[in-house]
């Protein structure tokens, strides 16, 4: 490594650290990496409480936790004072890759909506960047147009693919009955757009997205509408509220699952890639040049 490079490498952990604590303090909460029985206890016990309707479901236990920080992981914490908001934890890819696989993120319904989940993303960014990796990756529902929103406008995470089913039956307080079908989404964390999300500058919006055509829409009936089109730009739209439906009208959901499988899913296995998703909770994507 030439001293340029050591500069730089110091020059950008110094930045990312900088956007972390930035992030902490605007969200009014401090984020450290966690390392005590206790704090691992207290983060099982917030999952539980976020993901199990009954009480009776874990999504992490004491012990894993435990093993994950002991092997250099990351397992990170939000507090309100003494009291845990938030967490988030993930685990090393194979060392080729210099990645992390960010597994869980909560934050307590108390805290939602005062940016603690953005804050626990820009603390590991800089935790990432320290450890000299290059990206982490994570999944989410992709029906859930807050999260989209959040991962890649906010956060400007790259789609990279889609998993049907991916988890299983899980049969939680925020899955439901549903199949777990999940887009994998990557944190190049040098890249630009990263840092400037990292600063508050939202990306992937539709101000600079093309039109594109609808291929799928939200019917009158909540259903979903597949609109057969061979334009190169699409839209795919998503229902204002899955978690409800999954409640309340459970065949509307697994309908909606069906349809974005059948095009979100079946555009990203064939190369296309995801331009914008904007608050209206609609990707626009490039189906690239038509054959």
């Amino acid at each position: 490594m030439t001293m340029t490079d050591d500069v730089a490498q110091r020059s950008a952990r110094d930045e990312a650290a900088d956007l972390a604590r930035a992030a902490a303090d605007a969200a009014g909460v401090e984020i450290r990496l966690l390392s005590t029985v206790t704090e691992f206890a207290q983060v099982a016990a917030l999952f539980q409480s976020i993901w199990s309707a009954g009480g009776d479901r874990m999504p992490v236990n004491v012990e894993t936790l435990r093993a994950l920080s002991k092997s250099g992981s990351y397992v990170g914490g939000a507090f309100d004072g003494d009291e845990l908001v938030g967490a988030c934890f993930g685990f090393f890819a194979a060392p080729e890759r210099r990645a992390l696989h960010s597994h869980i993120a909560g934050v307590s319904q108390r805290m939602r909506g005062r940016s603690v989940g953005f804050a626990l993303k820009v603390h590991q960014r800089s935790w990432a960047i320290d450890e000299q990796l290059d990206e982490i990756s994570w999944t989410f529902d992709p029906l859930i147009s807050r999260n989209a929103y959040f991962n890649l406008v906010k956060l400007a995470a790259t789609p990279t693919a889609y998993h049907r089913n991916f988890y299983g039956h899980m049969s939680d307080a925020l899955n439901g009955d549903d199949d777990t079908d999940r887009m994998l989404v990557t944190w190049y964390v040098h890249d630009p757009r990263v840092a400037a999300a990292c600063r508050g500058e939202s990306s992937r919006d539709s101000d600079s997205a093309p039109e594109g055509e609808p291929l799928l829409t939200v019917g009158d009936d909540q259903d979903p509408v597949r609109h057969p089109t061979g334009a190169r730009f699409v839209r795919v739209s998503l229902p204002r509220d899955i978690e409800s439906l999954r409640l309340t009208a459970p065949e509307h959901a697994t309908h909606w699952r069906l349809a974005l499988r059948d095009t979100l899913g079946d555009l990203l296995d064939d190369g296309a890639r995801v331009l914008s998703f904007d608050r209206t909770g609609t990707y626009t994507i490039d189906r690239g040049e038509l054959q």
